[in-house]
Order: C-alpha cells, then sequence, then structure tokens
C-alpha cells in the first residue's frame, strides 16, 4: 500500500482491495478493487466529488437519482 501511495499521491486507502482515487484535482473520484496477488484492478465506479458522497464505499451502492430513473 505504501508504493501506492507514494505512486498515487491522491489515492486512499479504504480497506485491504479498494482504493479510491482523486481525478482531475479532486472533481472526480475513482474507486476500485485490487487483487494484488492476480495484478488486476477492476473500475468500480466513478462519478463527480458529489456524487461520491452518496455511495458506500464498500458495496458502491448509491442513492438513485431523478436523473437515474429517466
Amino acid at each position: 500500500m505504501a508504493a501506492i501511495k507514494r505512486l498515487f499521491r491522491t489515492a486512499r486507502v479504504v480497506s485491504p482491495d479498494r482504493i479510491v482515487f482523486d481525478v482531475k484535482g479532486n472533481d472526480y473520484r475513482l474507486v476500485t478493487a485490487v487483487d494484488f496477488e492476480k495484478q488486476i484492478v477492476w473500475i468500480k465506479w466513478i462519478g463527480t466529488h458529489a456524487e461520491y458522497d452518496r455511495i458506500d464505499l464498500n458495496t458502491i451502492a448509491h442513492e438513485r437519482t431523478e436523473a437515474d430513473s429517466k
């Protein structure tokens, strides 16, 4: 995890397999799941900072907005 933080200063380690990255000066957030043993990264979610505040990082379940239902 220290290597991740060293390479990506905006990275925040949420759990042993979940890392959040700030994108474009913290305008967007990228949530990833990582399997270090298999060297695989899954993009779990990407969205604005405001949308990020509404998700559960562990399940990536977020509130449906009116725009989502249209």
